[in-house]
């Protein structure tokens, strides 16, 4: 009967973990279809990429084979601030993993105390007695009902979280790097052209002034080229203004002053890559975002069986060894020993709804979880069908504004051939110009689209490949 009567505690402990609340469940998965809608209008064929999830994203930016862009992107991976406050929120993230981790070990430690008095407390009543006391103290949290593994786990998957935050924060910073480094050249090749055209209208305009010194055409003729090289000009400097600002906006990114940040110009023509897709399941293994989502969501979850295990007892065991003396010289003497062992189990009864509001506000954190994930997957797929169907277009774009800049430039020879052999009117001649400019700058602002709309299909895609 004595030995029931010691096991009795262990069993009605047995017996409430029993009782203990399974985890909700998580909401079912979003159905992935087999393949993106624009690919099944297109007949390449897509490589398949590994999934990736809060891995390195991959040296994606060497696709463009552009060294000056290899080195923005490595500098703002290691001075972006973003990225750096990114990281700093993972080391804390992991730091309270470490803590939950230590609330689940024996916790020891060890104490000195020294007191004097009289009263009844005292073994010599009114006359004061000193207390002299060392020695060692344990104490052990028994988690019969998973709520310490709980915390352990919530911290686990909240650090998960933040590391894939980490690569999303990096992934954002170097396609936004890509972006305005990709938007500043672009500049510079539009500025070129508008500055070609500003020099032809010089010439045309210094031809203008000895036909009209030698009395072949009228002022007016003179006028209206200098107001079009004057126009010219002024789109120039507009052009150079908005360069200037994508320059400051790459020196924050690099995570430098822009006042000692500096690129030269250069506009010379630049490969577009071809990025493969790959299939809808393996883009969101990719997605460093979509894995933070998850692991918010699984978080959440494990928060829920936490507030649920408030609900059960708590049994801690407690232990203390040392010695006592009222004499410092004893103190340390083995007759001055003492030692003690203790277990404490607490269980709630009432508490005014505190516990049934945790396990709702839990409960509510996971919904609001899993409507951010499903938010999250179904952005990743519109992100990805937005820049399929934007290469698809402007690549048709870009070959019908290729004929109309071949037509523009036709006629503008035509016109300046005729113009110079007096056979039609400057009117014509500066009309066939403005259209070869407008049609050759437009032609420039689909190639940047595209190379924008490149960068941000590997964006959508989570990066996750090495450009060789």
């Amino acid at each position: 009967m004595k030995k029931l009567h010691h096991l009795l505690p262990l069993a009605v402990a047995l017996f409430l973990a029993g009782c203990a609340t399974a985890l909700p469940p998580l909401p079912s998965p979003i159905e992935t279809p087999p393949q993106f809608r624009e690919q099944q209008r297109q007949n390449e064929r897509w490589i398949i990429a590994q999934p990736a999830e809060a891995q390195s994203r991959g040296t994606w930016w060497k696709a463009f084979n552009d060294p000056v862009l290899d080195d923005l992107a490595e500098r703002a991976g290691a001075n972006n601030t973003s990225i750096q406050e990114a990281a700093a929120r993972l080391t804390q993230a992991r730091s309270l993993v470490r803590g939950a981790q230590a609330d689940r070990a024996p916790q020891i430690g060890v104490g000195a105390d020294a007191s004097r008095g009289a009263g009844a407390n005292t073994a010599n009543g009114a006359t004061p007695a000193t207390l002299l006391q060392a020695g060692v103290n344990l104490s052990y949290e028994v988690d019969l009902f998973g709520r310490l593994a709980g915390v352990r786990d919530a911290a686990t998957l909240d650090a998960q979280s933040r590391e894939a935050l980490l690569q999303s924060t990096r992934l954002l910073v170097q396609a936004e790097v890509a972006q305005t480094y990709l938007a500043l050249r672009a500049a510079d090749t539009e500025r070129t052209l508008v500055q070609d055209t500003a020099t032809a209208y010089g010439d045309t305009l210094r031809l203008t002034q000895r036909r009209f010194e030698a009395g072949d055409v009228a002022e007016l003729d003179v006028i209206r080229i200098q107001t079009e090289l004057a126009a010219t000009e002024a789109e120039v400097f507009a052009l150079s203004r908005s360069r200037a600002e994508l320059e400051h906006a790459l020196a924050v990114l690099v995570g430098e002053p822009a006042s000692g940040f500096a690129l030269a110009s250069n506009s010379g023509a630049r490969a577009l890559p071809v990025i493969p897709a790959g299939v809808p399941g393996t883009v969101l293994a990719r997605r460093p975002d979509v894995a933070a989502a998850q692991a918010s969501l699984l978080a959440a979850q494990a928060r829920v069986g936490v507030a649920q295990a408030a609900w059960f007892p708590s049994v801690s065991l407690t232990g203390a060894a040392g010695y006592a003396s009222p004499d410092i010289g004893d103190l340390f003497k083995w007759s001055a020993r003492a030692w003690g062992i203790g277990a404490l189990m607490s269980l709630p009864l009432f508490d005014g709804g505190r516990r049934e509001a945790g396990v709702q506000g839990a409960q509510a954190q996971l919904d609001a979880a899993a409507a951010s994930y499903r938010g999250q997957v179904l952005n990743a797929f519109r992100e990805v069908e937005d820049q399929l169907s934007a290469l698809r277009l402007l690549q048709e774009q870009s070959q019908a504004q290729g004929r109309a800049v071949s037509a523009a430039q036709r006629a503008s020879a035509i016109s300046e051939t005729r113009y110079r052999n007096g056979l039609v009117s400057q009117l014509e001649l500066l009309d066939a110009r403005r259209n070869e400019l407008q049609n050759r700058r437009q032609a420039q602002r689909v190639e940047s689209a595209r190379q924008q709309a490149t960068v941000l299909l590997i964006r959508a895609l989570g990066g996750g490949w090495d450009a060789a």
